[in-house]
């Protein structure tokens, strides 16, 4: 079977990080341990290029290729550069955090960059199966991170129980896929959307399959009830893995809920949006709620993250342009709002300490005016605060959300919201109320400090100017 060059053009940006991360996995093997360096500038450079052969490929139409198993459209290309830029920011930050843990090792890049090669895969994805070994790869790459130190009883053990969950999740949504199959008789979501259009597939069959495929999709984006591993995973694994599991994959879990939910189960939008408002309601209440209790930050992150997944829902179950533009641009700041929040946590941790606990941050300003400035453009932005770009994000979904008419869904989103403001401004209060327990300076590369700042200043930016980044998602979705 004969490809001509032009029939894979569109999946070049595919090719290119797969061989990437070979490429960084082989010149590894030779690499003596001081100078691992070039495996984290190899990898750096494989995804700045990335965004580079992603824009020089891209048409802005859409492309379907593969006997109809990948599509390549302008949703895909936006959500892929937002990804490499985010995770080429992760794994800036990460690496003092690893040389200081005597963990610098090139398999993080390469798993990182497996990770990414998911994504982009989930991003593409046309068929259920494709959509499935995105997910896999992805899947498979964070548990062998999530254990990366192996001293670490912890890590091991936030590992173990996100591969059995993780695991039965795919199970589940495999088992959920086989039932679409069967009522429908294809795995693409084109035929998958005609097959639905007419009249004579078996509802009941469908529905049953549609609640599996929901449940595996809420797990990946770790939504009320199935967010059971959310906190242990970020509690549990390195910071720096932390930071990477809690941005770029929500972007693909958008992207996934898209190609499943809209693009192939659309016709059965009723059903699934009344799941959404479940998990989305849930989601939101019992993230911010159980956030208040914690005393580490990275469990605090953790449940934030998870009302912040609520806040992604409301936008998809709205069912509209408007209601995906809003999610799209929600999953996109809230992964840029992660980095930057778990950024300023490693920021503080040093050799043989974890800034973990929520008294670690107080006095901050005291010790560092600068950074103490940017985690509060992050808090606010997180809490939803003018004219941060957090406020915008939520005034999206929420505006999505009332032109369905459900303003009381928009009601409880504002209500939680005002919840989870308060453990939110309490790291401000902590940083610039209280007096500092730890006096040490901070000690971050160049590198780390103007990444950070950048990140911080860009909440403040994207807020006072939202409409670029917001054309950007609707003309992509549209």
């Amino acid at each position: 079977m004969q490809f001509e060059m032009s029939s894979l053009m569109p999946v070049l940006p595919e090719i290119f990080i797969l061989s990437a991360a070979c490429v960084v996995l082989v010149v590894d093997l030779f690499l003596k341990e001081e100078r691992r360096v070039v495996s984290y500038g190899m990898a750096q450079i494989s995804l700045l290029l990335a965004v580079l052969v992603t824009l020089f490929t891209a048409t802005g139409e859409r492309q379907i290729l593969f006997d109809g198993s990948v599509v390549r459209d302008a949703m895909s290309d936006v959500l892929k550069i937002a990804v490499y830029l985010i995770s080429a920011g992760a794994f800036l930050y990460a690496k003092d955090y690893l040389r200081d843990r005597d963990i610098f090792k090139g398999e993080f890049y390469v798993l990182g960059l497996f990770a990414v090669l998911g994504m982009m895969v989930m991003i593409s994805a046309n068929s259920f199966l494709t959509i499935y070994l995105g997910l896999e790869l992805l899947a498979l790459s964070l548990y062998a991170l999530v254990a990366f130190n192996r001293d670490s009883v912890q890590g091991s053990e936030a590992a173990m129980k996100y591969f059995v969950l993780g695991a039965l999740a795919s199970g589940m949504l495999l088992y959920g896929i086989s039932m679409v199959y069967g009522a429908t008789g294809s795995i693409e979501f084109g035929a998958v959307s005609q097959a639905l259009a007419n009249s004579g597939v078996d509802k009941r069959v469908l529905v049953f399959g549609l609640v599996f495929v929901v449940i595996g999709m809420a797990f990946k984006f770790g939504a009320v009830p199935f967010h059971m591993w959310v906190p242990d995973v970020y509690h549990g694994a390195p910071t720096a893995v932390t930071l990477f599991i809690g941005s770029t994959p929500k972007i693909a879990a958008f992207a996934l809920a898209m190609r499943m939910l809209v693009d192939g189960l659309g016709v059965l939008h009723a059903d699934w949006q009344g799941m959404l408002v479940i998990l989305a309601v849930l989601s939101m209440g019992v993230g911010n709620l159980v956030a208040i209790a914690q005393a580490n930050i990275k469990r605090m992150l953790a449940y934030s993250t998870i009302s912040h997944v609520g806040f992604i829902l409301l936008g998809i179950l709205a069912g509209t342009g408007k209601g995906y533009t809003a999610a799209m641009f929600y999953s996109i700041v809230y992964a840029a709002m992660a980095l930057g929040g778990f950024g300023i946590v490693m920021l503080l941790s040093r050799k043989g300490f974890e800034a973990e606990r929520l008294d670690d941050y107080k006095g901050l300003n005291e010790r560092s005016p600068w950074f103490a400035g940017m985690m509060l453009l992050l808090m606010f932005s997180m809490a939803g605060v003018p004219p941060t770009v957090g406020f915008f994000a939520k005034m999206f979904v929420l505006e999505a959300v009332v032109s369905v008419d459900m303003t009381w869904l928009a009601l409880v989103g504002v209500f939680f919201s005002i919840i989870g403001a308060f453990y939110y401004l309490r790291i401000v209060k902590l940083m610039y109320f209280d007096k500092p327990v730890d006096e040490t300076p901070l000690s971050a590369g160049l590198d780390t400090q103007v990444v950070l700042s950048v990140n911080g200043l860009a909440m403040l930016v994207l807020g006072l100017f939202p409409a670029g980044l917001l054309s950007i998602c609707a003309a992509a979705v549209g």
